[in-house]
């Protein structure tokens, strides 16, 4: 059991019977009042987001998670197929499960695979994900006042708003965390 002081983001704790993990978890201490645990999580079995206040000196079961190095292949009515990297074991997994990573999802791209208790559980995505842009449309002269930008369209269907410069077929970085536009991809 560890202290709520002592869990960070992507540990996987037990919570109502069930694993979830964490995609946030701040200690706040407002004037005049005792500490608190603020805590933002994703049920792994469910997939639904849960709010948590409690106080900071509950504990919670952490889970012991193996990541393990995979491949995205394909797509194929709702089931996502990745190789293991180590053993070349094809390992499918619903769209249920992946739903946040569903649109950063590029084949050949390597990823980590979260696995608590034996069973695979989530994909971890990395802070950022370069694309492909798929369909741009031109910029209209004359519109350059101020920061403006238009909407492309990405290999996996993602719609990421850009600056007027980025064309059809450039590589550019998104941050997976709210897919908003980083920059153009240094490869």
């Amino acid at each position: 059991m560890a202290k709520v002081n002592t869990i960070k983001r992507k540990n996987v704790i037990r919570y109502n019977n069930d694993p979830c993990i964490v995609n946030e978890c701040v200690i706040r201490t407002p004037p005049n009042l005792t500490s608190f645990c603020q805590m933002t999580l994703r049920n792994l079995v469910n997939g639904k987001v849960v709010h948590v206040r409690c106080p900071v000196s509950e504990s919670f079961d952490v889970l012991p998670t193996e990541q393990r190095k995979v491949e995205y292949s394909y797509e194929n009515q709702g089931i996502y197929a990745f190789m293991d990297n180590d053993t070349f074991e094809l390992i499918e997994l619903n769209r249920e499960i992946i739903e946040d990573a569903i649109n950063y999802l590029v084949p050949g791209n390597e990823y980590e695979l979260y696995y608590v208790d034996g069973s695979p559980l989530t994909i971890n995505l990395s802070s950022a994900v370069d694309m492909k842009v798929v369909e741009a449309p031109e910029a209209i002269r004359g519109d350059t006042s101020g920061n403006v930008q238009k909407p492309v369209t990405m290999e996996t269907g993602l719609t990421v708003m850009v600056p007027l410069f980025i064309k059809e077929g450039e590589l550019i970085r998104i941050s997976t965390d709210d897919g908003s536009y980083l920059g153009r991809s240094k490869d």
